[in-house]
């Protein structure tokens, strides 16, 4: 079992890739960078988790 995001990660990451979709990709390098474009988040922590969350359902669109 994997760690539980929590709704503010999962209704932010969402809305960021509802606006800037084409922008984001599975590799979770590429969607930091993304990230320090489009997003001013001041915590690395959060941009880190919302990074990794987003190339999973990026991952998870594609294979649908």
């Amino acid at each position: 079992m994997g760690r539980i995001k929590t709704t503010y990660i999962k209704r932010k990451t969402k809305e960021l890739i509802e606006h800037h979709g084409e922008k984001f990709t599975t590799d979770y390098e590429k969607n930091k960078e993304v990230l320090a474009e489009i997003a001013a988040i001041k915590s690395k922590k959060i941009r880190n988790i919302i990074a990794g969350y987003a190339a999973r359902l990026t991952k998870k669109s594609e294979n649908f």
